[in-house]
């Protein structure tokens, strides 16, 4: 069963994490939620959430994929934590998928990881500082190589479907999307 992490920062945008977290464990894919700091996490919207285990205990962990949720100051605080920096340049260089929605993806920018990739983010946020080499392009969900970004929280679900379209085939993002009735 593959594995994501999710780490959570406070100031996460509340409906892009819980949005994550919910389709994935509907895959039947291993979601571990990682807080930045011990205990409750409080989102832009003021949910809470109480994440599986702290950042620190998943350092040295291997995933297959690491999915960052956007949202202020989340996605701030992961672009200048030390520890989701050395994170992402670990799994990434370990063939890891790099995932990251709304304003996350400044997160990848900062150490490097959308350097030369076709990417989105936020309307406005990351097209005006857009990493070298990088082409912003105005579509709900990119990927590029193993680098998935996307919109905001409008496009969330589409995210994490095509999260689990790239983790565990098309025929579980058919039968997960099917159950949620969205037409």
């Amino acid at each position: 069963m593959p594995s994501v992490l999710v780490p959570l920062a406070p100031g996460f945008e509340d409906l892009e994490a819980v949005t994550m977290v919910d389709l994935l464990r509907r895959a039947g894919i291993e979601v571990v939620t990682a807080g930045l700091q011990p205990g409750l996490v409080q989102g832009a919207r003021g949910t809470r959430i109480q994440p599986d285990v702290s950042l620190d205990a998943v350092l040295t962990r291997d995933f297959d994929m690491i999915a960052l949720p956007g949202g202020l100051p989340g996605a701030e605080h992961l672009r200048h934590d030390a520890r989701i920096q050395t994170l992402l340049t670990r799994l990434a260089a370990s063939g890891a998928w790099m995932a990251a929605l709304c304003a996350a993806p400044i997160a990848l920018a900062s150490v490097g990881l959308l350097d030369g990739c076709r990417v989105t983010s936020y309307p406005g946020f990351l097209d005006q500082q857009t990493p070298p080499g990088a082409v912003f392009v105005n579509e709900a969900v990119v990927v590029d190589g193993k680098v998935v970004t996307s919109r905001g929280p409008g496009t969330a679900m589409d995210f994490a479907l095509t999260l689990i379209e790239l983790l565990v085939g098309h025929e579980v993002r058919v039968r997960v999307e099917t159950g949620l009735v969205r037409g």
